[in-house]
């Protein structure tokens, strides 16, 4: 899976925008995936720090990671 198609599961799974960034950065409180130096990064953007921090060499695979990781934190939290 790329970004285009990780958006568009987000949306089909009906999570709101205010839960992830796919820009990166650091926004309050989000689930974050980002492209640094032909790396792909995931993390948890946290009062301006980057926790759970996991790196990957491909794009698929850091989606792939990223949608099964913000589906599953969030069915715990109970807001989806």
């Amino acid at each position: 899976m790329n970004k285009l198609e990780l958006k568009e599961k987000l949306q089909a799974a009906a999570i709101s925008e205010d839960f992830y960034s796919l820009d990166g950065g650091l926004p309050n409180e989000a689930f974050c995936l980002d492209n640094v130096n032909g790396k792909w990064e995931t993390y948890y953007s946290e009062r301006g720090n980057k926790s759970k921090l996991k790196i990957f060499d491909s794009e698929s695979a850091a989606c792939d990671f990223f949608y099964t990781w913000i589906t599953s934190s969030l069915k715990k939290m109970n807001l989806l």
